[in-house]
């Protein structure tokens, strides 16, 4: 992305009055892409990085937990842990508590992925912050932090880890 690229500086009209949305709805789409690409080259499709995090932190997890967790469809998550256990990153089984819910768990063949994620995950973060000194980094993540407290405020199904309430 360069400076001059009116793709990436013009503000279209109907933007005007909402020039910080309209940027961070841009800097979301490309860093969706950035990480998109980066993921690729482990197998990954987007948001299974997450799926995979939140496996990696948690433990076995009730699939439906997992699903409130990631906030996306059931159905993309159903999908999501399809490819994945095919991979051979994750195993779903019977809940021995509850017969009618499934557990997830990353399996110990996903330990491998676990560190190709982190490393994909440094290097984007390398790469999407540079040219910002330690204090801007640091001020622009407290900044995006109250923009999506705000955000979540305003939207009732947003994750409560997001919310700042966590579990």
């Amino acid at each position: 992305m360069h400076d001059s690229d009116p793709a990436c500086t013009e503000l279209p009209t109907a933007a005007r009055q909402g020039p910080v949305s309209h940027t961070v709805s841009r800097v979301a789409r490309l860093h969706r892409i950035a990480a998109g690409k980066a993921l690729k080259g482990l197998g990954l499709y987007p948001g299974q990085e997450f799926v995979m995090m939140y496996l990696w932190d948690a433990g076995p997890v009730r699939q439906s937990e997992l699903i409130r967790a990631v906030d996306l469809d059931p159905s993309t998550v159903t999908k999501m842990l399809q490819r994945l256990e095919q991979a051979g990153h994750v195993r779903r089984r019977p809940d021995p508590d509850d017969r009618r819910a499934v557990l997830v768990e990353a399996t110990d063949a996903s330990c491998g992925l676990l560190a190709q994620v982190e490393r994909a995950w440094g290097e984007l973060e390398t790469h999407t912050l540079a040219g910002l000194d330690g204090t801007e980094r640091a001020e622009l993540a407290r900044l995006l932090g109250k923009v999506e407290t705000n955000l979540c405020t305003e939207t009732a199904d947003c994750p409560l880890e997001a919310r700042g309430g966590g579990a």
